[in-house]
């Protein structure tokens, strides 16, 4: 059966006020949420950029839920502080967090001032930061050099399980690529046939473990305000790549996404003014055999849909 969780996005909201969100959460009924991990919103109509490792502490500290995050590694995060992060919250919070690690976007990474590497640089620099923490979280000491430097790394509190490493894919080919090294597979939203190629992808190349979904969600009383959130907060999203990895700024980011239709927003987020339409949707998802299925309502107020998510939302989900 599948579970499903609360996306608590830092673009978004302030941090305070996304802890009280999924605390919030966990009392209309989630067990498992998770939060992104961004330098810079994707708007600036959004204007909040939450820093991930921080929250999370607090996040696990004051609910019960499971918790993950997708950061990329390899430029605003060396690796070796990301074992050490990952395990510190894995130490403290056994079997209740998991990290999912992607190649990235510029908007988050070009703060450093180097180079913004293109896809195939990325990823496999992505592979060498994955080899990186996996071997600092059997406590190895590590030096290692090449598209990342580490040099006598070691991280001396582990927990006694090592967090779950996902896989993040938004195409089969980078599916297949994870599946040599993830624990699971994580994707977002798009049409169900899209989504079906990369789970199959991944599970042809060898995918193990948990398969995970993000599903963004306008859901309001009508229909016309379902698009006008949409529009105003995740327009983005509808941002072809390569152009969503490779934009540097909000600001870039509000110039391109105003030319978009309201038809091409609605391709990656379910907008609705019906809980039933929504079940539906979700059933597309869950016969692709997700095991978790995380719901972002794309508002920057989280209440009305929590109340809703409680009251008529899980409920319906959970009759199966």
């Amino acid at each position: 059966m599948t579970t499903y969780g609360f996306h608590a996005s830092h673009e978004q909201i302030s941090p305070g006020r996304l802890l009280r969100d999924v605390q919030q959460a966990e009392r209309a009924g989630f067990r498992i949420a998770m939060c992104s991990d961004h330098f810079s919103p994707w708007s600036t109509r959004q204007g909040h950029s939450g820093f991930a490792w921080s929250w999370l502490g607090a996040a696990l500290a004051t609910t019960g839920m499971t918790f993950g995050t997708v950061c990329a590694p390899g430029q605003r995060y060396h690796p070796a502080v990301v074992a050490q992060s990952s395990a510190t919250l894995a130490e403290m919070f056994p079997d209740r967090f998991w990290v999912a690690l992607g190649s990235g976007q510029n908007m988050n990474e070009h703060i450093t001032g180097d180079k913004w590497p293109d896809k195939a640089t990325r990823q496999a620099r992505l592979e060498e930061s994955v080899d990186v923490i996996r071997r600092l979280h059997r406590g190895e000491e590590v030096t290692h050099h090449g598209l990342v430097d580490v040099e006598n790394a070691r991280v001396y509190s582990l927990p006694e399980t090592p967090p779950r490493i996902m896989g993040p894919a938004l195409t089969p080919e980078t599916a297949a690529r994870a599946a040599t090294w993830a624990d699971g597979l994580i994707t977002i939203n798009d049409d169900p046939d899209s989504v079906r190629q990369i789970v199959q992808s991944y599970r042809t190349a060898g995918g193990r473990g948990t398969l995970a979904l993000q599903v963004h969600v306008a859901i309001e009383d009508t229909m016309s305000r379902a698009r006008e959130v949409a529009r105003d907060q995740w327009q983005n999203h509808a941002v072809d790549p390569p152009i969503a990895y490779d934009l540097p700024t909000p600001e870039e980011f509000d110039l391109v996404a105003r030319y978009i239709p309201d038809e091409k927003i609605e391709e990656s987020v379910i907008v609705t003014d019906s809980v039933d339409h929504l079940v539906g949707r979700l059933r597309e998802f869950e016969s692709l055999g997700f095991d978790e299925i995380y719901l972002h309502h794309v508002s920057q107020d989280q209440s009305g849909f929590l109340e809703l998510a409680e009251q008529e939302l899980l409920p319906a989900l959970a009759r199966g």
